[in-house]
């Protein structure tokens, strides 16, 4: 006991001992309080480490102080303040799922009303475990255990302090980066900065991209939205008279169908459909279907799909939008338009986790009422995840998800977004049926015809439930691969059974790949199969058409599908493009361009005529793009309002306790409530719901009951 007492009553033995007591209580709050998916023992390792580093740097800050007193002192402020940090997080991350950021830390006035008592319904008996280090630290030094140690502390110590916690920096995140690669350039998860280098690095790393991003943000003039402004009008695209307001009071349900390609439709392995109901679906007399779609995405890949479909707008050149930007910009999106304009209720369901690409933060920036992230689903069994690691299978998804739908205020915007079709494609044998795969020398396309099948019998299943219950004759249903689902070798070893000749494989090939599916069912729609070029960004404008929205007025990069005026240059986030004609490389001051119709690469040389409209093509790409990073960048949608709009305020929307909120709005309402639960006499439909997803054989609980809610929560 007194070499202990010998120590504590040194000043770096005191800091040492503070140090292990704010490393206790992170790695507590880690695995008690925060939803960090650990897959792997090197990640638990990185989870208990990470701590040391930046709490050794800001403690070692009062090592420099000469004054033993005043060393002393400023040493209980970090650790106070840390502490602080640690809990504040901890209440932080019960109500909204994520971490506090800078923006919170400077925009807390704005949320302060009413803050008291969330605050204190987030607290919970056990959290004195992060208090009682007080006690005991007052208890050590009123009995004297501890004394102030009155010698000065060498600054040449306190330097190799300060270097001992850079060093363990240094090498967390050069361990971290190796196990995670771009960790922190394609940062699409606040929590994977958390599990690899620490909630304080998180902090620091968040405040450096605020502080850039305010940087470039301070640079705007209000007179610059006048060049946006100037370009959407342009390029508007009037609706088609035979279209608009189709769909004019249907409910509109988006499914995401994740990394799902074009060829997928229609294509046969040992004699079988991969997507039979996807098949069936794309050529159906009420199914608008195009087949020159593209996706669009840069590095944001899911994320960037979703900025396109809401707010017709690209992705970042780098990164993801939804996680750099999407917490702190303006928009002029799906959900508030519609619910503004039309009375309409939003929500997402998705099976992972909410902070996944920020969405829980960008989300409310967009105005979606509601979003029935993982934590929604019943995740006791680990059979329900998919083994890529992104969450719920899709089979769970819909049929867990539609008692949540069913309680929504009708006409609603909903968004399914699937994950188990994910780039990895691992599949269970059980889940998996009586399909039978191709045995293509590259085991992943193998897999990825899998996972698509069980997609499409997911779809399958949820239609099904439209139909039973009545949604189908009142929704309009759109359909849209994200993007690629495979790589570019993966593709090569995939021509030959899509009557290609891989020895002549190349870019351009790999490019008209890069097609995926884009469908809109809906009663009464006539459809057809439409031959038109286009791509994610013009999916916002052609929705809002259908439901009898003008986007005249509004900021939209994207064109109507179905306007007789719309801009067939799809333009790829690269810069490459693609027209009916032509697909156009770009690199540096090089242009290459290939025919669509026989594959061949043209010589420009010889025809100055096309080299012509391909310069002025380039230009437009061009300016199409710099319009929306210097929309995203700069959050010039600030500066502008359209009229009849109103920005959208985040504090007014809340993800948690979801199911209270909506049961409170139909009570409310009584005989006046739209959803269909109450439509159908105050009844479940969910016994309609059908399912082969092996998961839920034996107990239909999850389906019919959210009673597993409050389990699904972090204790």
């Amino acid at each position: 006991m007194k070499k202990i007492q010998s120590i504590l009553n040194k000043r770096l033995g005191f800091m040492t001992f503070l140090i292990i007591c704010l490393w206790l209580k992170t790695v507590i709050a880690y695995y008690k309080d925060f939803s960090l998916t650990i897959n792997n023992l090197l990640q638990h390792f990185f989870l208990i480490v990470n701590p040391f580093a930046t709490i050794v740097i800001l403690m070692s800050l009062a090592l420099y102080i000469n004054k033993a007193k005043l060393s002393y002192i400023f040493m209980g402020l970090l650790y106070l303040i840390d502490s602080i940090f640690i809990y504040s997080n901890i209440l932080y991350f019960r109500e909204n799922g994520d971490f506090i950021a800078t923006s919170t830390i400077t925009g807390v006035s704005k949320v302060a009303k009413g803050l008291g008592k969330s605050t204190i319904s987030s607290m919970q008996l056990g959290d004195i475990v992060y208090i009682i280090d007080f006690a005991i630290i007052i208890l050590l030094f009123a009995t004297h255990f501890i004394k102030i140690d009155p010698r000065p502390f060498r600054k040449l110590n306190a330097l190799a302090t300060t270097f001992l916690g850079i060093a363990l920096f240094s090498a967390d995140l050069a361990g971290s980066e190796a196990n995670r690669p771009q960790l922190l350039s394609r940062t699409f998860d606040h929590s994977y900065i958390v599990k690899y280098l620490g909630i304080n690095t998180f902090l620091a790393y968040d405040s450096v991209r605020s502080v850039q991003n305010n940087q470039v943000r301070s640079s705007a003039k209000e007179s610059e939205i006048d060049n946006v402004l100037n370009y959407t009008n342009q390029n508007y695209a009037a609706p088609n008279a035979k279209y608009f307001g189709k769909a004019n009071g249907k409910n509109i349900i988006v499914i995401h169908l994740e990394s799902f390609e074009q060829f997928l439709i229609g294509m046969k392995v040992n004699g079988q459909e991969v997507t039979p109901f996807l098949n069936s679906l794309y050529n159906n007399q009420n199914t608008l279907s195009f087949d020159n779609f593209f996706n669009e995405v840069g590095a944001g890949r899911t994320s960037d799909a979703e900025t396109m479909l809401e707010s017709s707008l690209f992705g970042l050149p780098e990164g993801s939008f939804f996680q750099k930007l999407g917490g702190d910009n303006t928009f002029q999106s799906a959900p508030a338009i519609l619910e503004q304009k039309k009375g309409y209720t939003s929500a997402v369901f998705h099976g992972n986790a909410a902070s996944f690409w920020g969405r829980n933060v960008t989300y409310k920036n967009m105005g979606y009422n509601y979003f029935f992230d993982e934590s929604y689903y019943d995740t006791k069994n680990p059979d329900t995840l998919s083994l890529n690691g992104y969450g719920v299978k899709d089979k769970l998804l819909f049929s867990e998800g539609v008692k949540y739908l069913a309680q929504m205020q009708q006409p609603f915007y909903t968004k399914f977004l699937t994950i188990t079709n994910h780039v990895g494609y691992q599949f269970s044998d059980e889940d998996n049926g009586d399909f039978q795969t191709s045995d293509n020398p590259n085991s992943t396309v193998n897999s990825y015809f899998k996972t698509a099948h069980y997609l499409d019998k997911s779809v399958e299943e949820f239609f099904d439930y439209l139909k039973a219950s009545g949604l189908e004759k009142n929704t309009m249903v759109v359909l849209y691969g994200d993007h690629y689902g495979l790589n570019d070798e993966q593709h090569k070893a995939l021509s030959s059974m899509i009557d290609k000749d891989p020895s002549t494989w190349n870019k351009f090939n790999n490019t008209q790949m890069q097609r995926v599916p884009f469908m809109i069912h809906m009663d009464g729609l006539k459809g057809h199969v439409d031959h038109t070029y286009g791509g994610e960004i013009d999916v916002l404008p052609t929705i809002l058409h259908l439901a009898g929205v003008n986007t005249k007025g509004y900021v939209q990069l994207g064109t109507d599908l179905l306007s007789k005026q719309h801009s067939q240059i799809v333009a790829l986030r690269n810069r490459n493009f693609i027209t009916p004609n032509y697909t156009v490389f770009r690199n540096g001051n090089s242009t290459q361009v290939y025919s669509n119709a026989t594959g061949e690469k043209i010589d420009l040389r010889d025809n100055p005529e096309l080299s012509t409209k391909v310069t002025k093509w380039e230009k437009a790409v061009d300016l199409k793009l710099d319009t929306s990073d210097s929309i995203n960048n700069k959050n010039l949608l600030r500066f502008y309002t359209p009229l009849g709009f109103m920005p959208t305020d985040p504090t007014n929307y809340s993800y948690q306790n979801q199911v209270q909120q909506m049961e409170k709005i139909r009570d409310d309402l009584g005989d006046k409530s739209t959803s269909l639960y109450s439509r159908n006499g105050n009844k479940s439909t969910t016994d309609l719901y059908n399912t082969d997803a092996v998961q839920l054989q034996d107990d239909r609980t999850p389906i019919d009951s959210w009673s597993y809610l409050n389990k699904n929560k972090p204790q």
